[in-house]
């Protein structure tokens, strides 16, 4: 097995909503906001070379709408999805699995693309995974999450026919290294892959954990929909993290890929961050 990072740029969201309850005077020391309040995010995903599976671990916002929506979140940086994949030596037509860990604009956009006015999956020889109970929750979405789960992101999959679901059993196997966990705080069902690499274990957070900034456990941030699930989830999470000694691949930091944790007297902490490419 090999694992590698997939850059696919960063985006802008206002810090005040990214981190909750938390004032901007403590935030803002970890994520400085520009002049408009708004913090930069990465969007990095994860590409698993697993035997004959080529597996992407979600991808992106893609580039299918138009400008006033990407006008919202000023979209920046050099690293695209296809140029990182090229780097690598791959094509999107090679990856044979997307693994969604949940269906917001920013981690499914990249999963269906425009080919002159009709939406066809951007991975045509790939299997899509989600789970049933959260496909349900993005495709009928309560009128607060709404925004987040764009019809245009996610039918076409189940239209292509290239859809399939994951059990929403904690621990169910992926494949035979990776095992997905499941959160339900954030937004219902969120899949959190844990993957067994090089005799470590490495647990992808999705918006568990969007970054180090958020690792103290009152930073929870405004866009999750149970904020008090969230608060029990991460820290059970982040206390298995701890004990069991993973390392946390991080979607949304806009410098650090990977980070370990460790116990201190003020709670879990920040031990050490490094690229996933030192392993």
């Amino acid at each position: 097995m090999n694992l590698h990072t997939i850059d696919t740029g960063f985006f802008k969201l206002d810090g005040g909503a990214m981190f909750g309850v938390v004032p901007k005077t403590i935030w803002n020391k970890t994520n400085p906001a520009d002049e408009n309040n708004l913090c930069t995010w990465a969007m990095r995903c994860l590409l698993i070379e697993d035997e004959d599976k080529l597996i992407l671990v979600d991808t992106g916002i893609g580039n299918k709408q138009d400008q006033k929506f990407f006008s919202h979140y000023y979209l920046h940086g050099d690293a695209s999805l296809d140029s990182s994949l090229a780097v690598l030596g791959f094509h999107r037509d090679d990856i044979t699995d997307v693994f969604l860990t949940h269906l917001h604009f920013d981690h499914v956009g990249g999963a269906v693309g425009r080919e002159n006015d009709k939406l066809i999956p951007a991975f045509k020889n790939a299997i899509y995974w989600s789970n049933q109970q959260h496909w349900d929750w993005a495709v009928y979405p309560n009128e607060r999450e709404k925004a987040s789960f764009l019809k245009e992101n996610i039918l076409p999959i189940l239209e292509s026919g290239q859809l399939q679901f994951i059990p929403t059993e904690n621990g169910v196997q992926f494949s035979k290294d990776v095992q997905v966990k499941f959160a339900y705080g954030h937004t219902d069902a969120m899949m959190l892959p844990l993957i067994n690499y090089k005799n470590k274990s490495i647990l992808y957070m999705a918006d568990l954990l969007p970054s180090v900034g958020h690792i103290p456990l009152p930073y929870v941030m405004a866009y999750d929909m149970f904020p008090l699930k969230t608060l029990t989830e991460k820290k059970l999470f982040l206390n298995e993290a701890v004990e069991k000694e993973y390392i946390l691949f991080l979607e949304h930091d806009p410098l650090n890929e990977c980070c370990t944790l460790q116990q201190t007297e003020k709670g879990i902490r920040l031990k050490e961050t490094f690229k996933l490419s030192s392993l």
